[in-house]
């Protein structure tokens, strides 16, 4: 786990195909950036993906991140929790529409299963729109020991685009915050 002075390194899905899904994630991208316990390292260009699980709902916008963080795997998910909750995130149907949706894919190399939280991600490597953008901006990380570029050639991403490229997006000064802190 980490240490007072130790940063974990852990990779976010970040998604929504409510409101303005770009914004959203842009803001939740902000919020961590701003917690003293959490620095956003990367981010990937922003996908337009179909729906998955749930078909009959809006294309998604999804993109992913790399962060250095202090907190703790289940601190960063309440964070992630939290920011959801700030932007007005309602949990309704499974892999329903949602305004937000902010998954911890990996932390380190370390593996938890509880009530709360599994990581990595369970159903991740299944998903190309996870997959094609954590590939953007991390092609050699290793999963089940395998490249997440491996893992990705294995998978139709027919239906999932880039819709605005590079990594810098979620900084635009245009984008307003819609709030400033969790709660």
């Amino acid at each position: 786990m980490t240490g007072p002075n130790r940063k974990a390194r852990a990779f976010l899905c970040l998604g929504g195909n409510l409101g303005e899904p770009e914004r959203a994630m842009a803001e939740a991208l902000q919020v961590l950036d701003a917690s003293p316990e959490t620095c956003v390292i990367r981010v990937s260009s922003v996908y337009r993906t179909p729906p998955w699980g749930k078909l009959d709902q809006p294309e998604f916008l999804n993109a992913a991140a790399e962060i250095e963080t202090g907190l703790t795997p289940h601190e960063l998910l309440s964070q992630c929790l939290a920011i959801e909750r700030m932007l007005k995130r309602e949990r309704r149907d499974r892999w329903g529409p949602r305004v937000i949706d902010i998954d911890i894919l990996t932390y380190d190399d370390e593996r938890i299963a509880d009530a709360m939280l599994e990581i990595p991600h369970p159903r991740m490597l299944q998903r190309a729109f996870v997959l094609l953008p954590l590939a953007e901006i991390a092609p050699g990380l290793v999963l089940e020991g395998k490249s997440i570029s491996e893992h990705m050639a294995r998978l139709d991403a027919s239906g999932v685009e880039p819709v605005k490229t590079g990594g810098e997006w979620w900084k635009n000064e245009a984008i307003r915050p819609l709030t400033r802190s969790p709660s």
